[in-house]
């Protein structure tokens, strides 16, 4: 099973998120193998980080769970919140089989959260690849634990600007979009 967790930053966490970079990357050198994507967002500085992305495969919610929460950065107090859901891969690959390679161009987490309801209240069916799907780096829908209901969509993107970030997300079927800088993740 595939998840989605997003750890987003208490303001004024940084320094602390440095001093426990090694126990981070010993955390998640055991999950190396079900990584599909992963990397900062970071504030308008393009340095500071303002939280953390996975995309892993994982056997089951629970294990979701405790990977979200047994975090060394989450257990420290560092976050101030967490989003995990189920994920489904839409594109079939990891960030590092991304065409576009690890550099070059501008990197965005974009995510559309609360599907719109419809005429009669109905939610649509959930996301589809759009086009220009070359320019995706991971793609697809956040569902309930039991994976029967969309929640909305994760996608990480490269693009000029945020603006065209979020047109990778049919906008009439989000309450919100939102787009935040993220580059790729792992030991540099």
């Amino acid at each position: 099973m595939e998840f989605f967790c997003y750890h987003r930053d208490r303001p004024s966490s940084t320094t602390l998120r440095y001093q426990l970079l090694e126990e981070y990357w010993s955390y998640m050198d055991r999950y190396a193998e079900g990584l599909i994507a992963r990397g900062p967002t970071l504030a308008a500085d393009g340095e500071t980080p303002t939280g953390s992305v996975h995309v892993v495969d994982l056997p089951d919610p629970a294990a979701a769970r405790a990977f979200a929460f047994e975090e060394p950065n989450q257990q420290a107090g560092i976050y101030r919140d967490v989003l995990l859901f189920r994920w489904r891969n839409l594109l079939g690959r990891t960030m590092w089989e991304f065409p576009g390679g690890r550099t070059g161009g501008n990197r965005y987490l974009v995510l559309g959260l609360g599907p719109a309801r419809g005429e009669h209240g109905a939610q649509p069916a959930g996301p589809t690849v759009p086009p220009g799907e070359d320019e995706l780096i991971a793609f697809g829908p956040l569902l309930s634990d039991d994976g029967t209901a969309w929640l909305g969509t994760a996608a990480l993107v490269r693009a000029p600007d945020p603006d065209a970030a979020r047109a990778a997300l049919a906008d009439e079927q989000y309450a919100d979009i939102q787009a935040h800088d993220w580059e790729f993740g792992g030991r540099r």
